[in-house]
């Protein structure tokens, strides 16, 4: 060590190299170290989590019940982590409502829920986020007021956190609170966030999307339309007239799809005025909903949306028709009835696109009263496949130019 001690001085630059190297070899010790450890510590941890899980899987009756205290697992983190988790998966896999009690029970009795609802309104940062989305999973209603005071936090972050977390409980109260908080103007909440949220709590109650939409206004009329679109049932078919009359063609758009869910007395007339409405997506959204409705009444209103000027409207039109499946030949003679060269364009295409051609020519052989629309059908599936044949002999020919 003398030596090397002063050797390293009458070096000079090289010294600085020495110690260069040194320092260097130094830090990779350090590094192989405190990954060594780090590894060390991680394995040790997992085979704790590991047997005190098995442990408390063993006991857990005994911990729902309350035969095995709270106290005796609470003060330790490791168990309060896995009961926790445990309690957290069985609400969210709980199939019958009777399965539901026992775990809240537990959740409260514990204090586990009052210690998340006290992090939800004392933490800050990815800590409070993580707090809100757990105390969702809870599905307790005490969580709903921390829950709510967030939705206007100052971070957007938290604020969707807190969305998230009241659309996981899955209760009405929590889409009341969501509705609150549109309705008052708070700061913003990115729009599927919300929407997915009032959807999660309000499938079986979406009477009370409509209670907020009658009041409400600009964008925040177009999104509760949006939801109610998606929520709707057969028992708002007369408060889905009243939308369907909207001046705003958005809100239009969602009572069509809507009625796709409503009682057959409603929709019917209803999408029958909708699918000849100025705008083409209220036309697009009318056709798309008759296509759910089971009956024959539909076919008139889509023959009329068969020869709409827009593409779209058109094929999906002949998707619904083709969709039918019966009398295919009957609705063969009314698009050919039409005159409209689109019109038969499509659903021809769109019935050979489905396989149904063979078929439908069987059925127009055996009726001899339909060879106008049998020579129709013959005709029009020989230039599509002549314009395939050409479009595919073009393609061939540029590839073999390039």
């Amino acid at each position: 060590m003398d030596f090397t001690s002063r050797l390293v001085p009458e070096l000079g630059l090289a010294s600085l190299i020495v110690k260069a190297i040194l320092l260097s070899v130094a830090a990779i010790v350090a590094l192989i170290t405190v990954i060594v450890a780090r590894r060390w510590y991680r394995g040790r941890y997992f085979a704790q989590l590991s047997e005190r899980t098995l442990a408390l899987r063993s006991q857990w009756s005994d911990i729902l019940t309350g035969k095995i205290p709270a106290r005796s697992w609470r003060l330790k983190r490791l168990d309060s982590d896995i009961v926790e988790s445990m309690l957290l998966d069985g609400l969210e896999l709980a199939a019958l409502p009777e399965e539901l009690p026992p775990l809240l029970n537990c959740l409260r009795f514990s204090g586990l829920l009052h210690m998340r609802i006290r992090q939800a309104r004392a933490e800050r940062g990815w800590k409070r986020r993580a707090a809100l989305v757990t105390l969702g999973r809870t599905r307790a209603a005490e969580a709903i007021p921390a829950l709510a005071e967030a939705l206007d936090a100052p971070e957007e972050e938290t604020r969707i956190a807190a969305a998230r977390g009241l659309g996981l409980t899955e209760l009405p109260q929590a889409a009341v609170a969501i509705l609150d908080s549109i309705m008052l103007g708070n700061r913003p909440i990115p729009e599927h966030v919300i929407k997915n949220a009032l959807v999660n709590c309000c499938h079986n109650s979406p009477g009370i999307v409509f209670r907020y939409l009658k009041e409400s206004e600009g964008k925040q009329r177009k999104l509760l339309a949006r939801v109610l679109g998606e929520l709707a049932t057969p028992e708002l078919g007369e408060d889905l007239i009243l939308l369907a009359t909207d001046p705003d063609p958005e809100v239009r758009a969602s009572a069509a799809r809507a009625m796709g869910s409503a009682q057959l007395s409603f929709a019917l007339p209803v999408l029958s005025v909708l699918v000849n409405d100025s705008e083409w997506f209220v036309r697009l959204r009318a056709v798309v909903a008759l296509a759910s409705v089971n009956h024959s009444s539909r076919v008139r209103p889509l023959l009329r949306a068969l020869c709409d000027s827009n593409r779209f409207v058109r094929q999906r039109a002949a998707w619904a028709l083709a969709q039918i499946g019966s009398n295919l030949d009957n609705i063969l003679s009314q698009v050919v009835d039409t005159q409209d060269n689109y019109a038969l364009q499509a659903f021809v295409s769109e019935l050979e696109r489905s396989g149904a051609t063979e078929n439908l020519v069987y059925i127009l052989k055996e009726h001899p009263g339909e060879s106008a629309a049998r020579n129709i059908l013959l005709r029009t599936l020989n230039i599509t496949r002549q314009k395939i044949e050409q479009e595919g002999k073009t393609f061939a020919a540029s590839a073999g130019a390039k």
